[in-house]
Formats: C-alpha cells, structure tokens, sequence
C-alpha cells in the first residue's frame, strides 16, 4: 500500500520557498504522492454546507486563498523525480474542460508521467456563482467535461458532442506521457460518485473515512463496478483514502491495507520549511518507520 500526503497550500505556506522544500522532503521521507485540494475564491459567509465538518463549514476563512492546484503541481514537478502529483480534488464542472485537460495533459508531459487526476463535482455553490457556472446538474457536466478530456487526450482529432458540451473537432498537442491518459481517480461519497468512479475512472477516492467506515463503502463501490463489468482487482483500478482530520498510526494503515485500500493519503500541515521538516520526520518515525 502506497502513503500519500494531502498537503493544503494556503497562506503562509502558499509560496515558492515552501514549495521547493515540500517535494524533495516528502520524496526523501518515502511518500509516494503529494495531492493539493482546489477553490478558486472562497467567502466570508455562505450557506453551502461543507460535507467533511460537523459544522457544516469549510475549514478556513474566506482570506485562506489556496495556490491553484495545477500552478502548484508544476512547480513541484520542476523540483522533484519520482513523487507523484494529484488534484484533490480538481472542481470539474466549474472548469472549462479543454483548459483543464490542457494543463493535465502539460504536467503530465513535463513530469515524464506522474499526475494523477483526482475528479469531484463540487459542493460550494456560491463558489460557482461567482464563476458564472450552474450549481444544478453539475454530476452531468463532470460527465461530459471528463468525456471533452479524455477525447483531448487520445484522440489525433478531437471532438464531442454531449448534453451540455461540444467540441467541434481540434486538436491539442502535447498529449500526456501516460497512456492512454492519466488516471482519473473519482472523489465522492455518494453513490452516484461510486458509479461515476466505475463508469469512467481508473479509481475512487473516498474522504474522511475511518478504517471501520471503509467497507460500507467498498460495498457500494463493488455494486457499481460490478454494474460495469468491473472489478476493485482490475489492474487499471485503485482505491484511495484520505482520513483527512481523523487519527492515523499504524495499526489504522495495517487495517485499511488489510480491507483493500491501495493508497492512503494523510493530512500534513506545515507553514514553514523547518516546520515542514519537523512534521515530516514525526510523520515518517510513526507512520513509514
């Protein structure tokens, strides 16, 4: 089972100096991959309710201002080698998807083939609000946005027509290094992401979830792989967990492994170089030792 690192870049930490620390570090710590979450703006008040806190609220004022993900990517594929680079989780449906599959398909060619695309429908409607997208049937628009990129990126000519987009035929150069694209690893709870995942992704990544709170989901998961003739033991699928705030040790990475999951992503929080340092080196004497 691989360990990745879930590392929100927002404020003080949200520059070039840390980013240059942050990827050799987790490469010399022994984490596989490092994955950075996305909101363009964020707000003071609002009234979406954030599915990840009690409260309902996102864990940061409206000032959090986080780097883009894929600006930071970049930059951490300049100054690493094997450390692979992941959305989570890229906002599709608020996206433009021939952008979007733009800058997935330049990282991944730049990196020599390290992205990994995590993929969500969103849940802050004021956040779309103020990019001028529709909040409703946004699970329809991540379909057809995946379709846009997936054509973008295997096709020599690409184009599509679908429910609520078109693309008249165009091509775009440089494909991405991985082949046929990179993996697109479906975030969400509901079971609509879980057939989202077995319809159109090379995996599931499932959010703040407990050793105990895994196989309710991997059921759910199973049926809808199943629905499609697939399989969690296809080799073209992963499983991936974040624990996100809940605790994690050892025993906790033992038991997620044992049910099946192929990653686990923990939270590291740092604001500085030496104090990245410092989580990394706990981190790893109790969790990689």
């Amino acid at each position: 089972m691989e360990i990745g690192a879930f590392v929100p870049l927002a404020g003080p930490n949200a520059n070039a100096g840390f980013l240059r620390a942050l990827g050799p570090a987790l490469e010399e710590h022994g984490f596989e991959s490092v994955w950075v979450p996305e909101h363009v703006v964020l707000f003071d008040d609002y009234e979406s309710h954030y599915p990840y806190a009690a409260d309902g609220k996102f864990p940061g004022g409206g000032d959090t201002g986080l780097l883009d993900p894929f600006t930071a990517l970049t930059y951490l594929a300049a100054v690493t080698d094997t450390l692979r680079l992941g959305t989570g989780i890229c906002l599709v449906p608020q996206r433009n998807p021939v952008y979007t599959a733009k800058q997935v398909a330049d990282i991944d060619a730049l990196s020599g083939g390290r992205v990994d695309f995590g993929v969500g429908i969103g849940w802050l409607e004021e956040e779309f609000d103020a990019l001028n997208v529709p909040f409703g049937r946004r699970g329809r628009r991540t379909d057809d946005h995946l379709a846009v990129m997936k054509a973008l990126w295997t096709e020599e000519v690409s184009s599509y027509d679908g429910e609520l987009y078109t693309l008249p035929e165009a091509r775009m150069y440089p494909k991405p290094h991985q082949q046929p694209h990179p993996p697109i690893h479906v975030g969400g709870e509901s079971d609509a992401a879980m057939a989202r995942a077995a319809r159109l992704g090379q995996g599931w990544y499932g959010f703040n979830r407990l050793p105990e709170q895994v196989p309710e989901a991997l059921e759910r998961l199973d049926r809808a792989l199943a629905a499609e003739g697939r399989s969690r033991s296809d080799d073209d699928f992963a499983v991936t967990v974040c624990p996100y705030f809940q605790p994690i040790d050892r025993d906790a990475l033992a038991r997620y492994e044992d049910l099946g999951v192929d990653r686990v992503i923990v939270v590291v929080f740092a604001f500085d170089a030496d104090g990245l340092r410092s989580t990394l080196d706990a981190m790893a004497s109790s969790l990689l030792g």
